[in-house]
């Protein structure tokens, strides 16, 4: 079978999941603080996480293109399905910049007026934090992305069409591929800084970005996986061999060491400069967020690297599934983790100056919220409408990708690395029968 057939079966699944998704955003939204803080650092929380994985998706394919890559082309049609996804990650993100400029919600300090005329670090970053460029940097970016994944997906499927044994489509797809990397690479910075570190206003790290971004890579690749085998066990995608899913494997160990790589040199830098202004980061998840702090390492290194370590392990469906699970909830937890206590923080503020006033009562309100930070479900660690919530957002992403999966066939037919892709072979040495030749 050359194309999907998105059937009824599975579409009612993934809609009972929207709608657990629903509810349980409905249930935060209702037993929530008077500021809906857990209900909107969790809508923000997905927002961000699932349309990264998208803009990582036409990221990942344009690099390929422009590296006259091969192996990938066989499954190249789910990473196109994921980078359609962020159309429907700016209309998410538009509810974000409503809620800023209707100050219906507390997840960015710089977004108050009050609190940057009083705060002169605040104050010093309000040209780049400030409402009118979040909105339109986030418009203009993000439909700059989208307009690029469109362009590259249809170029592809032109080329299925009219493409011809030169490389005339080709050369045309890796125009635009290299267009996008160098707008991709400084634009996602600038997003980066904006959707997440400037939860954290009086905190930077130069290394954020890149952080960010391996980040989304592994959940994009861990969730490649898991589509991939779904598919496989519906009868798709037969070409697509252990050795193509050895490679993806192969990019989740060593992005998961890569990804830890940045983890320690953020965190050694900081914790070696001993700049208050940077270690106050740190030091407010070590104090009252061990578990976020540590369960990050266990789940994103300590798992994905015991696990993957053997070479067979990643030409097994059941170890790979279960480390893509592993990964991809891992990364969705580095997520919450990178969100969670700063929006807590400005939201405890806000509601200890409304209570308070101004003044010196307002002064002692603010200190007092910084050290107020008790265990909290929803902000501590991710509770039941947490994963709730997650589910429905990841069921809103695979509807989405399947229907766009569903209206092309799987097989790119004239593109130049067909052959390349369906006779793909990763050698594999056994040690002991290597070992006994000698």
């Amino acid at each position: 079978m050359d194309q999907l057939n998105f059937t009824g079966k599975h579409k009612t699944v993934l809609i009972g999941f929207m709608i657990l998704g629903l509810v349980c955003m409905g249930l935060t939204f209702a037993f929530d603080d008077e500021l809906h803080t857990r209900f909107w650092s969790n809508y923000l929380h997905n927002s961000v996480f699932f349309t990264g994985i998208a803009f990582i998706s036409v990221f990942v394919l344009a690099a390929f293109i422009t590296a006259l890559a091969g192996w990938h082309v066989i499954f190249k049609r789910v990473w196109e399905a994921y980078a359609q996804f962020l159309l429907v990650g700016l209309g998410l993100m538009l509810l974000v910049i409503i809620g800023i400029w209707g100050h219906f919600h507390h997840l960015y300090h710089w977004a108050d007026k009050e609190a940057v005329a009083a705060d002169p670090i605040l104050s010093g970053k309000s040209s780049f934090l400030n409402p009118v460029w979040y909105t339109l940097g986030t418009i203009l970016i993000l439909g700059t992305w989208a307009f690029f994944a469109w362009k590259l997906r249809q170029l592809s499927l032109d080329e299925d069409k009219n493409g011809t044994a030169d490389f005339d489509h080709h050369r045309r797809m890796r125009i635009w591929a290299a267009a996008f990397l160098p707008i991709a690479g400084f634009t996602s910075a600038a997003m980066v800084w904006q959707w997440v570190m400037s939860v954290d206003a009086h905190w930077y790290s130069t290394l954020f970005a890149w952080y960010t971004t391996a980040s989304w890579f592994l959940s994009a690749v861990s969730l490649t996986i898991l589509t991939l085998v779904f598919l496989k066990s519906q009868g798709y995608l037969e070409k697509v061999t252990f050795d193509h899913l050895h490679d993806l494997g192969k990019y989740m160990f060593a992005f998961s060491i890569f990804w830890t790589y940045l983890w320690f040199s953020q965190y050694m830098l900081i914790w070696y400069g001993n700049v208050g202004e940077e270690t106050v980061y740190y030091r407010h998840r070590l104090d009252h967020y061990p578990v976020l702090f540590y369960g990050n390492l266990l789940l994103n290194f300590v798992a994905p690297f015991f696990i993957l370590m053997r070479n067979d392990n990643k030409r097994k469906y059941g170890t790979l599934v279960f480390t893509s699970v592993i990964v991809f909830f891992g990364h969705w937890w580095d997520f919450f983790q990178m969100i969670k206590p700063g929006v807590r923080i400005t939201a405890m503020e806000a509601l200890a100056h409304h209570a308070s006033g101004h003044g010196e009562h307002a002064e002692h309100a603010t200190e007092a919220a910084h050290h107020a930070v008790d265990f909290a479900m929803g902000f501590s660690i991710p509770g039941l409408l947490e994963i709730g919530t997650m589910l429905g957002f990841l069921a809103l992403f695979l509807y989405f990708v399947l229907n766009r999966m569903s209206k092309v066939p799987f097989t790119a037919k004239n593109d130049p690395y067909w052959e390349e892709t369906t006779h793909h072979v990763v050698e594999i040495h056994d040690v002991e029968q290597v070992l006994g030749h000698h």
